[in-house]
């Protein structure tokens, strides 16, 4: 390599590329060759059409992403690029920089580990290669010492064909000037469905239906997902604007995954299950600017923030996870549910969510973090969710069971006139309340109860985070004896439909107050609205804030607060409180 890229670039003037609609403008450098690059070939015309994106930030180190391929899609040619990192947005001060491949063996998806950095500071990065500049990205490491705040935008549910990501957009735009530290991305960043899968409808119309129009099984199916998605100009400028921290869900692989099979994976006209999530994995690591170990199944790590925040993005997907229990197996030919026969299984201590393995990781960074908090970053919901179970059933088949509002109003008749209910209407208050979800931690009781257990016993400050569910909640975190162990903030999706798709017959404010009136940890939820959380730590609280756009489906668009609630730190005041 001869002269690099910054003294280059010293004759020239730097030009500019919007990367929001109607806001963020990133710096993104001239055009300029780079004599050497070509090994002896001739130039050739390349395109940065996935943008950039930085990720798995530490103290001294980010990793750096960006994709780049020859124009004409038939030339497989490795192409060398040159990174730099800079302390100032002009590029004057270099402070890291390097040589690396694109190769066709990652999808020619670069990912470069950039280090000796200084903690808690902010960056811009850029590759560039045959001429070709990449656009500009922002980024920043974590502090050390004593930190004062953090903020962490929290995402989930992304699925293209739902409606555009108006929700990167707008954490975007606000990112820089509300000082975001970092975006966590707790899965579903895509979906695997085809053409006529979930959430499609309105695809066509927007301009959003899927490539390859099938569900998608092959690597190279997931690679061509993956870029689908990351050519949205929205999630490019998220990933511009800041670095990410991501997990995957079930979504990445197949709905409802589990260690050794899926709900969505059928072996006879799918292959081999085991081929299939291999390939996802693989895709999974080239697209996204996460930190590969070894073991690329392995994506459960900490963050420390300073002596504020330690921060452990959990699987509960893929490594550790066992079957699903399903309701099916428990309901006879007459509708009759086995509560007995479920709850045998329920209390089996053998059934593993996280997996041995990595429960005992996580019980080790608990113990030896000093954090103020200690915050998990997972996929779905820990609180506890049971809804009486008529309601459960109406909601997953309709005419099996009874509606949110006829089962309050029999509730209100049995307090206020209890000699008049029916015998149709005591049968359905005797039935029980049973988890809503046992695709959440509500079906992996025992599993839950050694985390609960851990943070109690260590004396932690506990706050989880956890998506999946397409709707907002806040519960308090209780084990099995009601003990108050800490909280949990879940957040909204990014496109993908809430209950107000499931559940079109109920008002959605009505719908809520229900739920948190027969839920008894539950303290809040949103059922019918796309968005994020913003979650904010300092010594004195965590507080998470609820955004909501007012359409996914339009690219004009509003945000607005929906709800703040905090908790504190000691003792006695785990559980949420208002903010």
């Amino acid at each position: 390599m001869s002269k690099p890229l910054h003294n280059l670039l010293q004759a020239q003037e730097p030009r500019r590329r919007d990367f929001v609609r109607g806001g963020l403008a990133l710096a993104a450098g001239a055009l300029v060759g780079l004599p050497g690059c070509g090994g002896g070939d001739s130039d050739i015309a390349v395109s940065f059409a996935h943008g950039v994106a930085s990720g798995d930030p530490l103290a001294d180190r980010v990793i750096l992403w960006t994709r780049v391929r020859a124009q004409d899609s038939a030339d497989l040619r490795d192409i060398p690029l040159r990174w730099e990192v800079a302390s100032d947005a002009n590029f004057a001060t270099l402070v890291a920089s390097g040589n690396t491949l694109a190769s066709a063996a990652s999808d020619f998806c670069v990912k470069v580990d950039a280090t000796g950095l200084k903690p808690g500071q902010r960056y811009w990065y850029r590759f560039a290669a045959y001429g070709q500049t990449s656009p500009v990205g922002r980024t920043r490491t974590l502090p050390q010492g004593a930190v004062n705040q953090v903020k962490l935008a929290v995402f989930s549910c992304s699925n293209y064909p739902a409606g555009y990501f108006n929700v990167y957009a707008d954490l975007a735009r606000r990112a820089e000037a509300e000082a975001v530290d970092v975006a966590l991305h707790l899965g579903d960043y895509i979906y695997e469905y085809g053409r006529d899968g979930y959430a499609s409808d309105k695809a066509k119309a927007m301009g959003r239906e899927v490539e390859p129009a099938k569900e998608i099984t092959s690597l190279d199916d997931y690679r061509r997902r993956y870029a689908q998605y990351r050519s949205d100009a929205d999630l490019q400028a998220l990933h511009a604007a800041l670095p990410m921290i991501a997990v995957w869900d079930d979504h990445e692989i197949t709905n409802d995954t589990w260690k050794n099979g899926a709900e969505n994976h059928q072996p006879a006209t799918e292959g081999d299950f085991a081929a299939r999530k291999a390939a996802a994995i693989q895709a999974f690591h080239e697209w996204l600017p996460i930190r590969s170990a070894s073991n690329r199944e392995q994506i459960y790590r900490s963050f420390a923030f300073g002596d504020l925040l330690a921060l452990h993005m959990l699987d509960t997907r893929v490594i550790g996870r066992d079957e699903q229990l399903d309701y099916a197996r428990y309901i006879d030919a007459k509708g009759s549910f086995n509560a007995t026969a479920f709850q045998a299984d329920m209390a089996r201590s053998d059934r593993q969510l996280l997996g041995a393995a990595q429960t005992q990781w996580l019980q080790q960074q608990l113990a030896g973090s000093r954090a103020t908090w200690q915050v998990l970053g997972q996929q779905v919901l820990m609180g506890r969710m049971d809804i009486p179970a008529p309601i459960l059933f109406e909601a997953n088949n309709p005419g099996t069971g009874v509606s949110v509002g006829v089962y309050a109003a029999i509730a209100a008749k049995a307090q206020s006139n209890p000699a008049s209910l029916t015998a149709q209407e005591r049968a359905i208050l005797a039935q029980p309340s049973i988890p809503y979800n046992l695709d959440a931690w509500d079906g992996y009781a025992v599993a839950r109860e050694t985390l609960l257990a851990t943070a109690s016993q260590l004396d932690k400050n506990l706050v989880v985070l956890a998506g999946d569910t397409h709707n907002a909640w806040a519960s308090d975190l209780k084990d099995r004896s009601g003990k108050q162990i800490g909280v949990e903030f879940a957040t909204s999706s990014v496109s993908s439909p809430g209950f107000e798709t499931y559940l079109p017959k109920e008002n959605p404010q009505t719908l809520a107050a229900a739920l948190t009136q027969l839920i008894g940890p539950l303290e809040y939820c949103d059922t019918s609205r796309r968005g994020y959380m913003v979650v904010t730590a300092t010594p004195a609280e965590c507080r998470s804030d609820w955004i909501f756009v007012n359409t996914v489906t339009s690219r004009e668009f509003s945000a607005s607060l929906g709800k703040s609630l905090k908790v504190l730190p000691g003792a006695g005041q785990r559980k949420l409180v208002a903010a």
